[in-house]
């Protein structure tokens, strides 16, 4: 969210090729999908957490999963559109930008890399479809 909050108020006070950056398509869109994205990961981890409350945390351990891999993607991704914004500034220590990338792409392996909780979704998934045991 702060990161987002960033990248707004540096495209709305910056001018390029003759209008403010927040005006450009590209950036219009990158604003949009971080909006998008920040909303689903709220969602996704309140679901987890009343499927959790409801179920208990072996029945929700998809939601788990699936939430150790959106939100910290998600945030990876919006920091990095932020840090586009601000140009080098973004990789400098001028903003908190750097530093919050570089604590997100912890985030993103120090409970279990993405591709174990993916392999756990997709078996919890497959699972749903097996083939009746005769």
């Amino acid at each position: 969210e702060r990161a987002l909050e960033m990248m707004c108020q540096r495209l709305q006070g910056r001018i390029a090729f003759g209008k403010p950056q927040s005006n450009h398509d590209k950036v219009v869109a990158s604003i949009a999908e971080s909006r998008c994205m920040i909303d689903q990961a709220r969602l996704l981890t309140l679901n987890a957490a009343h499927r959790m409350d409801v179920v208990g945390n072996k029945v929700a351990k998809a939601d788990i999963a699936m939430i150790k891999v959106v939100a910290p993607n998600m945030s990876c991704k919006v920091v990095d559109w932020a840090i586009q914004a601000y140009g080098a500034a973004g990789v400098s220590q001028d903003t908190w930008l750097a530093e919050a990338y570089a604590h997100q792409r912890t985030v993103r392996i120090v409970d279990g890399p993405d591709e174990v909780h993916r392999n756990a979704i997709a078996k919890i998934e497959l699972g749903k479809y097996a083939p009746a045991k005769t």
